[in-house]
């Protein structure tokens, strides 16, 4: 599918020691439909192959632009670097560890022809274990999102959403002691009303055990400083981080009883 500039697309891609993965995730954004993007990927400090895969998959494809930090800076810095040079009307974030179905793209630009005012959207996740062996589970994509549903459970995995550049330039995602990017879909929500669902798994998750949100007792300090930091007080943000735990624990079952 050809697109016009306005429909151009940044795909950012922090990267750590994802030589087992990263691969996998690069080779799902050069199979999409919509051809018109770049991937911007950095590397923030693996001392892995993680760079020496990348070097050789950007100079076999001239929309790949390969950067490295000067030291590990953690994913909200690299993040943070990859918008600021992003030329794309459209930003996509794409972790190393996850992959897209090949129309992931094309069918989100889609949306902007039944709602021409998004600024964000998202779509359903499909899950997979560590060594790719997929689940069953699918968490359901919302086609409007609001902010108070949203407040309640996260069900924007960062690997799925597409926002408009311009937007996403104004908020920053903030430090790696919060779910920085929880923070920006509320921050974003608050102001633009609605994130615009995609009911199909077009994003393909992997779960991790060493991810940064794994550990229960971490997780629930980084729900905590978010929602400190979107401005909800002391009692109101008890209240959300226990709703919120709640709802992962009950996820993280039904995702591993699925395991076919």
């Amino acid at each position: 599918m050809e697109t016009n500039k306005a429909d151009s697309i940044t795909v950012i891609m922090p990267a750590y020691n994802a030589e087992k993965t990263i691969g996998e995730a690069v080779k799902s954004v050069i199979a999409q439909t919509v051809t018109d993007w770049e991937l911007i990927v950095i590397d923030d400090g693996s001392t892995d192959n993680t760079a020496t895969i990348l070097t050789e998959l950007a100079s076999a494809d001239s929309r790949i632009r390969f950067l490295q930090n000067e030291k590990n800076s953690g994913v909200s810095f690299t993040r943070n670097r990859a918008v600021e040079l992003a030329d794309g009307k459209w930003i996509a974030f794409l972790d190393s560890d996850d992959k897209w179905l090949p129309e992931k793209l094309e069918k989100q630009l889609g949306l902007l022809k039944k709602y021409p005012e998004m600024v964000v959207c998202y779509t359903a996740s499909s899950f997979i274990d560590n060594n790719g062996k997929p689940f069953k589970y699918v968490m359901e994509a919302i086609e409007r999102l609001d902010y108070k549903t949203l407040l309640s459970k996260n069900i924007m995995s960062c690997s799925s959403v597409m926002i408009r550049s311009d937007v996403m330039k104004l908020v920053k995602m903030p430090n790696d002691a919060m779910h920085e990017d929880y923070y920006v879909w509320l921050t974003v929500l608050r102001e633009h009303k609605f994130a615009y669902g995609i009911n199909e798994p077009l994003l393909i998750y992997r779960l991790c055990p060493n991810s940064k949100s794994a550990s229960r007792i971490k997780s629930a300090k980084m729900l905590f400083n978010s929602y400190r930091a979107i401005g909800c007080n002391l009692f109101k943000t008890i209240v959300l981080v226990l709703r919120y735990t709640l709802y992962s624990i009950k996820k993280r079952r039904r995702i591993y009883n699925s395991k076919g």
